[in-house]
């Protein structure tokens, strides 16, 4: 469609209804009055309007626009009013606006990331130890190595992914409405993943304090102050120990575990096996070598002696270390399922609530 800009003072609101529902138009001719005009019209609809300009006359657009972009050769009023300048060419700003979608969809995925372990899995212990009596699964000094050290490496790594898919080919996000974080995000990190690490870091626990001590999960709830000297016939000293290595077998399996997490979140539709972290097109070597660093830092907290006089914390029995390695990929399997149910049911009710 080609308006000029006489033939806009005779539109009406409906007239309007109807031109801002096309998919491409020009406007030609137009005075700065009318260009400001078009803007408010489009945005009054609910759409997301970008102006772009370099003299005095575009200023009022580029203002009210959401976005008015100015280049650097323009009027000093044009670049004063607008948002954005670009200082290369006018087309670069194609490239912009990839790049800003893909860091907006790396941070979602960096937040995805951290929110299971970083929050949900380390409150879920206190609340455990304060209401139902049971030892402390997970000391404050391992909680605060996983929020900054072990999760801050591999969360960084997101960073460097690559395009999932055409960013290009989405529409333009709503500001007012497509949030950074949504109830989508919070239910793929709490309900889902958040849920499964929870359970099977609690789950860990319970078994190395079964196989170490004889001592069943279920004389573990409703203990509270009954924790201490004579406690299924050990001393303050073994007791102390038990739950040491405890929490340090909690933490294994949540670093563990977040491997897994990871490798999950890197792609909100894709198989692994369609964009692995390998191959040219998807490779991510800052992701392998994040994971070795969280695993690094997991041994160096729990093996060294030093630290572990310092801040109380215990060697983890072999075994432990193992045992987590299978649930970790039972996470990355089942988000997989998540990811192909939303690929063949695209309107199912499961990819209406698919972050």
């Amino acid at each position: 469609m080609l308006l000029e800009g006489p033939a806009l003072v005779t539109l009406a609101p409906e007239d309007w209804d109807r031109v801002c529902g096309y998919g491409e138009i020009v406007f030609a001719r137009t005075t700065p009055e009318q260009k400001l005009r078009i803007v408010e019209e489009f945005r009054r609809r609910g759409s997301v309007v970008a102006a772009t300009g370099d003299g005095v006359n575009d200023a009022p657009a580029l203002r009210a626009a959401d976005v008015g972009v100015a280049v650097a050769t323009g009027s000093d009023v044009a670049i004063e009013a607008a948002d954005l300048v670009l200082l290369d060419r006018f087309d670069s700003i194609v490239e912009a606006i990839r790049l800003g979608r893909l860091v907006f969809q790396n941070l979602q995925k960096v937040i995805a990331y951290l929110l299971p372990a970083g929050s949900w899995s380390e409150i879920w212990p206190v609340l455990v130890n304060v209401f139902l009596g049971v030892p402390l699964p997970l000391s404050a000094f391992l909680m605060i190595i996983i929020c900054v050290f072990t999760d801050l490496f591999m969360s960084l790594s997101l960073i460097m992914e690559r395009e999932e898919f055409d960013l290009l080919s989405l529409p333009p996000r709503d500001h007012r409405r497509d949030h950074l974080i949504n109830g989508r995000i919070y239910g793929q990190a709490y309900l889902f993943t958040g849920f499964l690490e929870t359970t099977a870091a609690h789950a860990m626990f319970f078994l190395y304090y079964w196989r170490r001590a004889r001592i069943p999960a279920r004389d573990l709830f409703l203990l509270f102050e009954r924790y201490a000297d004579g406690f299924h016939g050990y001393g303050p000293a073994e007791l102390a120990d038990f739950q040491a290595t405890g929490q340090c077998v909690y933490f294994v399996t949540l670093v563990i575990l977040q491997w897994g997490n990871i490798l999950a979140v890197r792609n909100r539709r894709l198989s692994i096996l369609q964009a692995d972290p390998f191959t040219r097109r998807r490779r991510n070597p800052w992701l392998l070598l994040s994971m070795l660093a969280s695993l690094v830092i997991a041994v160096f907290v729990t093996e060294v002696p030093g630290i572990r006089a310092l801040f109380g914390t215990a060697p983890v029995p072999l075994e432990f270390w193992f045992i987590p390695l299978p649930l970790a990929l039972g996470l990355l399997c089942l988000d997989e399922v998540r990811k192909l149910l939303v690929r063949l049911f695209p309107r199912g009710p499961l990819a209406a609530v698919a972050w």
